[in-house]
């Protein structure tokens, strides 16, 4: 006898994302996970007395989003906890929020905030510290950039971080000096370790944060996330949720062995005694994180060909590996011993000499320890060359990009001042990887470089290379925009093979969990404003609704 279903939708749109059967009207779930999708009289016939029918009257379905690389704890204590006001504001309104926060948050404690835009170093002065010090010499003040990859902070930030005109240059970051040697308030890179040292947020806050981003993350249809740099307090708090039933998310976290955030490389064994302390039902963390290199603004991303000397670069004595925050031949021993040990590194890469440099190591790693499966990635895949675009798919490694990031937006004219034009034509070149048979999964960054998570915007600009807000006019690379249908693969297929899920989650697929969300409107019929406007009616998540 057939097995009853405990629920069964019907009459609606159902994009199942399973080629074998890319349309049905209905699905019947059976203890979280579908047990039948296809037409109306195929699957209503699994009814019972106890079975819950929904007439979807004709409404969209599709599979849950699957977000491949957001700091998602970041995000939710920067809307809690921190001063943001918006990557478009007025300098002005940034210095004044930070004067608001300080008159009212007791001395000692540190201010954490932002974020600031390269186009405001103008109006910073020489010495950046002293206009932060204006404001409080009680607090100690750290601002992040539009990217997280850079820092202003004022003097009692800089003295408790034990950085002064005697502090050595900190290898793999940048310590901006004035004509005495005293640090003048800007760090990028692993020179800003010291100060976000100061910034540790306390268990019950992460604990919130984490509801927080959850509920977010679940209104905006998305079931699956993937955390790039973990360290163990982030760990803990997403095992901590998911033992609780709060994380309604599928998730991975990549625990970062190195990153802007420390100097010293986590050791492997540490790694896999926190991979195997806090890996749950829900949370998989056999997961690493690296870093090669840093952002195009600030000099640190690292490119085959230098940056205009008229941006103030030192064009005539550029060595594309000098940005590199890891050297190749450690990098090449770092990934062959973390896929050696059965962690799937995303590498963080923006310039083309570093995401060379990455898949020079997959290769090195593919032909020293023979095949894994470990299918490792490169983080934003920003200025791939020609030469590496099908490196991709000859080294099974995965591609991952930041949609939200290509259309225009605040930090772009900061990219056209360094680069310039024709180099940001060479950006995020989705289309040309995509023929050339790579994989390639989606993300947001957020708070990194992203105002918000909203995957919906970032779909609209992998199609239109446009921002969908309206916000910034105009388009970039237009001819690297794809056709929805890839898109939503990218979104949804491709994201859950990059948590090894694809055989539970991704598409439509009897045996699957039940994990999808409902649209008014199937946005194939829909332009790419509208799209980027979509609000999510329901999201469900292993047969349970958790927004709606």
């Amino acid at each position: 006898m057939p097995t009853q279903a405990d629920q069964i939708w019907f009459n609606a749109q159902i994009d199942t994302m399973d080629p074998t059967c890319p349309r049905a009207t209905a699905l019947a779930v059976r203890n979280g996970r579908l047990i039948a999708v296809g037409s109306d009289e195929a699957v209503t016939v699994l009814a019972g007395p106890g079975t819950a029918m929904r007439d979807m009257g004709e409404l969209f379905l599709m599979p849950g989003l699957v977000e491949s690389h957001t700091h998602a704890l970041w995000g939710a204590c920067r809307d809690l906890f921190e001063v943001f006001v918006g990557y478009d504001e007025e300098f002005s309104v940034l210095l004044g929020a930070i004067k608001e926060r300080a008159a009212a948050t007791e001395p000692g404690r540190s201010i954490a905030g932002g974020p600031w835009r390269p186009d405001m170093r103008d109006q910073m002065g020489s010495c950046p510290r002293r206009l932060l010090d204006a404001i409080t010499t009680v607090h100690p003040v750290i601002l992040k950039d539009v990217s997280h990859h850079i820092v202003w902070c004022n003097s009692l930030a800089l003295e408790k971080a034990g950085l002064t005109a005697e502090t050595s240059d900190i290898p793999g970051g940048i310590v901006e000096r004035d004509e005495t040697g005293t640090p003048t308030g800007i760090l990028a890179e692993a020179a800003s370790a010291p100060v976000q040292a100061l910034l540790n947020w306390a268990p019950e806050q992460l604990a919130e944060g984490c509801r927080y981003f959850v509920r977010y993350f679940n209104r905006m249809g998305i079931t699956a996330f993937k955390e790039p740099m973990a360290y163990e307090p982030e760990l803990s708090t997403y095992h901590a949720a998911d033992q609780s039933g709060d994380l309604t998310l599928h998730g991975a976290a990549h625990i970062a062995r190195t990153s802007p955030a420390s100097i010293t490389p986590m050791a492997y064994e540490e790694m896999e005694r926190l991979s195997d302390r806090y890996a749950s039902n829900n949370l998989r963390t056999r997961f690493a994180k690296l870093f090669l290199d840093g952002v195009a603004p600030g000099f640190t991303a690292s490119f085959l060909d230098p940056y205009l000397a008229e941006s103030g670069y030192d064009a005539a004595g550029h060595d594309p590996d000098a940005t590199l925050l890891i050297a190749p031949r450690e990098l090449d021993v770092t990934v062959m011993e973390l896929d050696r040990r059965g962690f799937v590194v995303k590498m963080h890469a923006v310039g083309d000499n570093a995401i060379r440099k990455g898949l020079d190591a997959i290769e090195t790693t593919r032909r020293t320890n023979g095949p894994s499966g470990l299918r490792h990635e490169i983080a934003h895949s920003a200025f791939v060359s020609d030469a590496d675009l099908p490196r991709f798919r000859a080294l099974d490694a995965v591609a991952e990009i930041s949609p939200k990031l290509w259309y225009p937006n605040p930090a772009t004219a900061a990219q056209v001042a360094v680069l310039g034009r024709g180099r940001m034509a060479r950006l995020h070149r989705v289309r040309d990887l995509l023929r050339a048979g790579a994989e390639v999964i989606c993300a947001s960054d957020w708070p990194a470089a992203a105002p918000d998570a909203n995957p919906w915007t970032g779909l609209a600009g992998l199609i239109s290379r446009r921002n969908a807000t309206r916000a910034h006019e105009g388009a970039i690379n237009p001819e690297q925009a794809i056709p929805l249908p890839e898109a939503l693969r990218l979104y949804t297929v491709n994201g859950a093979r990059s948590l090894g899920m694809e055989n539970e989650t991704g598409s439509l697929e009897t045996g699957k969990w039940a994990d999808f969300i409902v649209l008014n409107k199937n946005p194939e019929n829909l332009d790419y404003v509208e799209i980027g406007a979509t609000q999510v009616r329901e999201t469900w998540w292993k047969g349970r609704q958790v927004y709606g």
